[in-house]
Formats: structure tokens, sequence, C-alpha cells
């Protein structure tokens, strides 16, 4: 086969775990498997994901459907069959789809729900690729394909001989509508069907067009078929059409959606036009080339090629697109907050708690025109909901907490994203941080004790209190941050960076921890570090006791010196993985993954500590860093169906590996630094939009050499533990002169730390 091929033909020998190099890379699109993290379910992730058809940020996803109308797991690799094939925009099994539909084909006798029409398939039936999709049905014996555009895609059924050929779409229920129109080989309709954060007058309007006519049609109203009836508005219908067919003969269907209108719709078909189904797929993939090449990298294990060009897949879809292009040509938008079309950019479907920390940095870094628009999207999301969305699915969804919007807003302009209007954002910025939001993740829930207190109490009845008040302790130095890069005057911006600090008034001396403190100032008894959730989100204090990102030195003080603080972090490795998961009433799946995965008590598979392994550059001990992120890039990531060791999370689980697999990670997003790694490859070229290319190279790199003995930016000897954002985008070269043992005398020196705030010179 073609993929096999090209792996032999960029396939060197060499010695080790590092046997077979990938000397190159020419078509990075084929390196992905979509399918890595869908072996999963409720009670353990693997990934949690589903294997996406689509275009990079496009509006419209879509996959193969195993699970039932409504389930969250919508495609999980251990099951037997398929009973759809689903547009989605679901970006988490937890917060569930909004604006779905389903097309199944089938054979015989026309039946519609999800139970009769469902099909065995095998895995060694199926082609999963970004930019094509391929099943073959056995019950039915169909063949689907499926290659898609931004708003729309391009299906093709392969039949056998049978007078009765059909195709079911399947509008939903909780309020639908379909329309078959033989004369025209079409089908229309809506769906309402959503998991919240729309108006009540949401729809998501899709027309199909067939190229051959109808030898029958059948409306679908929730409890049978009707062959009189063309149109149909009910809680649940839908629509079968039949051909008759040859053995081999091919059904082609265009398919799109929008959230504006039918003729919106019809607008957003033209992104097919009359292009053939081969055309489309190669369209799809010349695009999934452009955008994923522009990281090329190589000299790493056939494995470790997959499961970075996986991971980078991962990263290019959420936010999604809720944009359109008129017929005139124009930007707009359904509007999820007023219900209303309005001009300009609109995304959603990303939780910021996740994705601030690894996610948006790549994409200020590596798709500034992209984040650009995300901005103006934001703009926006504030002019119609009069907030920053902290979880959009696609508006206002109440779920984690943080108000890191103030992250997101302040890192693309700290790394030089312009062209929209930061002054809006920053007047949001403020707002939010000094208000409780109409929902408890919208703002600041408790943000009058925090203010007055400077912290979230643990006894007045708000949860996730000191979880809460260590991300706002953060959120308040990027808005600072921001403030002072705009030139904010002090008596307007001094107070976020005096809050900044609220994260002292939750650590522990006794314990060197954080911990839940009551409203009289006295500390949450008893205190059990171990115990998940409380005060704490999806996780302990010893997970959450490290976020502070952006004053790392301070948290060293607290903890008594350097010494300390490398004790305290080598504890986490060590520690058995005990647990205790009282606040649940049940073993929620991130402790399970945590238990499992034999590294004490840290837990990867969750985002609170994922950033802890980079924390030894601010002690002076960087080969540490060097050391465990080899690690958890070697045990926890795999090209595989069982590739994550959680849920995957919007792209943040798999930008943590893209970036550490670079050799740095952004440990304080808002800010211009990246903290240094050790490179997982001989050689990476970050493609710049701006026509540069940085080289991050490695030569003598292997599974033993995975100590940094010196570093070289663009050929001079380099000793701090971090490189600025303005380095990288000029271009050059940072060379790691590996070692199979640690250098323990570089980067040991304060004048080598990355930064802190407390030990800026402001």
């Amino acid at each position: 086969m073609k993929k096999i091929a090209l792996l032999c033909a960029a396939v060197l020998s060499g010695a080790g775990s590092f046997a077979q190099l990938v000397t190159q890379v020419n078509d990075p699109v084929e390196w992905v498997n979509p399918l890595m993290g869908t072996d999963s379910k409720v009670e353990l992730s693997n990934g949690n994901t589903y294997p996406a058809v689509a275009l990079p940020w496009g509006m419209n996803l879509w996959s193969p459907q195993t699970g039932k109308m409504g389930n969250g797991w919508a495609y999980q690799y251990a099951a037997d069959k398929i009973n759809g094939f689903k547009q989605t925009h679901q970006p988490s099994p937890w917060m569930n789809d909004y604006g779905a539909f389903a097309i199944m084909p089938t054979t015989g006798k026309p039946v519609f729900t999800e139970h009769d029409r469902a099909s065995w398939f095998s895995h060694k039936a199926e082609v999963s690729k970004p930019y094509y999709y391929s099943v073959y049905l056995a019950d039915h014996d169909v063949t689907t394909e499926i290659a898609p555009t931004e708003r729309a895609a391009s299906f093709r059924f392969t039949f056998p001989a049978t007078d009765s050929a059909n195709v079911i779409v399947d509008a939903l229920d909780r309020g639908s509508y379909i329309k078959i129109i033989p004369a025209e080989r079409k089908i229309i309709g809506y769906t309402t069907r959503n998991s919240g954060g729309v108006t009540k007058n949401f729809k998501s309007y899709f027309v199909l067009v067939f190229d051959q006519p109808f030898t029958a049609t059948y409306t679908y109203n929730g409890k049978e078929l009707s062959a009189s009836t063309l149109e149909l508005t009910d809680n649940h219908v839908g629509a079968v059409v039949s051909f008759k067919t040859s053995r081999g003969q091919q059904i082609n269907a265009r398919v799109a959606s929008s959230y504006i209108s039918p003729e919106q719709a019809l607008t957003n078909l033209q992104e097919v036009g009359s292009k053939s189904f081969e055309t489309v797929a190669q369209n799809a993939k010349a695009a999934w080339n452009k955008v994923l090449g522009r990281v090329q990298v190589q000299g790493g294990s056939i494995d470790q090629i997959r499961t970075f060009y996986s991971c980078l897949y991962r990263m290019l879809f959420f936010p999604l697109k809720m944009y359109e292009v008129d017929a005139s040509g124009k930007i707009v938008h359904y509007s999820p907050y007023t219900g209303e079309v309005v001009p300009g950019y609109m995304f959603g479907g990303t939780g910021f708690w996740d994705t601030f920390r690894a996610l948006y940095p790549f994409l200020n870094l590596m798709y500034p025109s992209i984040a650009k628009e995300m901005q103006e999207g934001l703009v926006n999301d504030f002019k119609e909901g009069g907030y920053l969305p902290e979880w959009s699915a696609p508006g206002f969804r109440s779920v984690m907490i943080g108000n890191n919007s103030a992250s997101i807003v302040a890192e693309a302009y700290l790394k030089g994203i312009r062209g929209y209007d930061i002054n809006t954002l920053f007047e949001a910025l403020k707002k939010d941080a000094n208000t409780e939001g109409p929902m408890d993740a919208v703002a600041r829930k408790g943000v009058q004790y925090y203010n007055e207190l400077g912290y979230v109490p643990y006894d007045v009845n708000i949860n996730e209190n000191a979880a809460r008040t260590l991300e706002y302790a953060y959120d308040d130095y990027a808005i600072y941050a921001l403030g002072k890069a705009l030139g904010k005057p002090a008596s307007e911006i001094d107070i976020y960076a005096k809050r900044s600090q609220n994260y002292k008034n939750l650590f522990d001396p006794e314990h060197k921890l954080m911990r839940g403190k009551n409203k009289d100032g006295k500390f949450q008894a008893p205190f059990n570090p171990f115990k998940w959730g409380d005060a704490f989100t999806e996780g302990n204090s010893w997970h959450y006791t490290w976020s502070v990102f952006h004053d790392i030195n301070g948290l060293i003080d607290l903890m008594g010196g350097k010494k300390d603080f490398v004790q305290m972090l080598d504890s986490v490795f060590v520690m058995p993985p005990v647990f205790d998961d009282s606040y649940y009433g049940t073993t929620i799946h991130e402790i399970r993954e945590m238990q499992i995965a034999n590294m004490g008590q840290y837990a990867h598979g969750n985002q609170p500590i994922q950033h802890m392994a980079y924390l030894y550059n601010y002690a002076g001990e960087p080969w540490k860093t060097q050391y465990h992120v080899r690690e958890i890039i070697n045990r926890f990531y795999r090209p595989t169906p069982d590739g994550y060791c959680g849920d995957e999370d919007n792209g943040q689980t798999s930008a943590w590996y893209v970036f550490s697999s670079l050799g740095f990670y952004p440990v304080t997003p808002a800010s211009d630094q990246y903290v240094l790694g050790a490179p997982l490859f001989k050689k990476a070229i970050l493609n710049l939009e701006n026509g540069k290319q940085f080289t991050i190279t490695a030569d003598a790199n292997s599974d033993a050499n995975r100590y940094v003995n010196d570093f070289k930016l663009n050929g001079a000897s380099y000793g701090k533990n971090w490189i600025s954002h303005w380095d990288v985008l000029k271009g050059g070269s940072l060379s790691a002169d590996m070692k199979s043992t640690p250098n323990k005398t570089r980067g040991t020196t304060a004048t080598a730390f990355p930064y802190s705030f407390s030990t800026d010179k402001k």
C-alpha cells in the first residue's frame, strides 16, 4: 500500500530504541492516526477522541457513530457496529454535541432506527485519515466514503446489486424538520438538538443533493416510516430515499449545513460544488499537509513521528469556526448569545481551563492568522454575550472553573498578535475579573470574597475554592501584564499585580502545600493532601500546589528554598498513587488514570499538573526536567487507539507532547518565554508564518542520550533554561548537544532561571 511504501522509503537503520529512524516526512497527513485515543469509555479515558474527518478549524466535523443518539461516546474503538455517520461539533463527550444529524446507507427493506440500521464493521475494513474516511458495512454490503470541506462534505456509497439501496437522513430528536424534493434529488431539513449554550431559536439547517434520482421516498416521524409524506416537522423526524443499483454502483451525495438559514446551507454547499469526490478528498489532503507541514520533524522512530503528527492533528480542530461566508462574500455568524445573524468572526467548542496552558500558545506561535481570527471572535463573544466565555459549546457553558480567558487574551497580544480590538477585550477582562457571571463558570464565582480576603474561602459553599483562588491569581497576573503592555496607568493595573500574589494566602507551611482556607483565616481541617476535588478541581493538593504559573520563584521561597522545592517535586513521582475519592462518591476516571500509570502522584491524564516537570528549571536542576519529560513522552503517548493517558481535551494534552518533543514548553503562557526541556527528534523545523524558519537539532539524540550537555542558540553557547518567543520568531537555530549523563553545572544559577513575577525587574 501507498502508506507502507512511504514509511519504508523514509526509514533508516540505526541502533538501540531508535533502531528505525525516519529521515524525511514529505506527506505529514499520512502519518496521522485519527483513531488515536478512541479506545475509551466512561470509566477510563485513553483520549476520549473520535476519528474526525474535517478540515483544520472547519465548522463541521464528520465521524462514524457507534453509540446511541445523544451519547457523548459517539465512536468507541471496541464497538462492533456502526449506526450512522454524524455531522458533529462535539468538543468532548462530557460536553456532548450540538447541531448534529446523521446519514446511514442500508440495503433491503427500508428501516430507520439506530438499532435497525446498524451494521457490523471491522477495523480491518476501515480507513481513517484526516481528509478521508471509508468503511465497509457488512450487513448491508455497502462501502461508505467521506471527504470534507469546511462547511460541507462529499459522500460516496458503493452498493451491491439491489432495487433497495437506501440512504437514511436522521435529523435527531428534540425538534427537527425534514423535506424530500424528488425533482431536485434533494433533502433539506434542520435539527435543533443541542446540549446547551444556544438560544431558543437555534437550528442547524442541512441540505443533501444526490447525483441520481430516487426510486422511492419515505419520511419518519419518531414511530414509523411513511411513503405518502415528503415533509414533516416533529420531535424526531428523518427521511429515507432509495435507489436501484447494480453491483459496485456508486451513489454520490453532497452535504452542507448552516446555523443561519437553508439558503446559507446551499451557499455553503458550493464548497463542494461540482467537484468530484476524488477532488474534494485531494483538496482536503492538501489543506492538511499545508497546516501540518508548518512543523517538520525527522530523526525519530516511526511511532514517534506518527504520534507527533497525530497529536498535531488533534490540536487543529477546536475551537471550531462558527462563522460562514454569505452569498456576497461577507463574514457572518449566528450568535449563540442573541440568536441573531451578525457580521464578523465567531468560534466555539473549547474550554480555556484546559487549553490556555499549551494549545493557545502553540496557535499563537505557529498559526497567528487563525489566532487573530479567534481574538476577533472573542470580541464578538463579549459584545453579544456581555462576558467572555470560559467554556464555549458553542456559547456559555457552566463547566470547570477559572477566569482563564484572561490568559487567552493577554498572551495573544503579548506574543505579537495584532489587528483586532484589544482595548475592548481589555475592558472585558476587567469586567469579568470583578463580577460574577450569569452562571458559575462565567466571570468569577466568589469574586467578592477573593477581592476582599485575597482568597475564595472553603466554608462558604463555593466548590473547588482553592483551585479558583490559584487560577484567579494567575489570571490577575495576565491582566496586569496585558495592561502594562498597553500602557495603562499604574492606578488601573497595580491592583491586579497585587492580587496576582493571592496564591500565597493558601500556602500551608506545615505541609508545604496549598490548602483550603476558611473565611475566618484558619486552614480547612482535617487536611488530606490526597483528597481529590473538594478544594481543588479534578486533582488534589499535590497536583494544584504548582499552579503558580507566573511566580514559581515565589513558590520556591514559600517552600523554603530550591532544595526543599526540588524535594517536593521529586516526591510527586515517587509517592504511591493513593487517593481519597470521597468528594465524588466514586472513583472518577481521572483518578483511575493516575492510579494505573505507575508514576506516583503524577497525573498527566489531567491538566493541572502537566507543566510540573518543567519546574526543575526554576530551581537549578534542569536535567531532572529532561529526564521526566522524556519518561512522560515515552510512557504516556502512543499512535494507537489507547494512545493517551486520559482525556485529550481539545488539543491540550496533544499540545504538551508537541511542545515537549520540540524541546520547550510555555509554563507561563502570558509571557514571552518558553521553558527548555530536551528535543525528542534529531531535527525539527518550524516554518513560521512570517516566512522565517527556526531549526532545532539534536544530532546525538537517542533514548539513552536524553540529557542536554549544552544548548547553542544561533551557534553560540546558550546557558539559560528558557528561550524567548521573539528569538524563535526571528528565525535561526537551537542545537542541543545530547549526552547519556546529565550536565549538573549548566542552568544552575539564578541568571539562567525562567521568568517569575517576584524576580522580574519591573
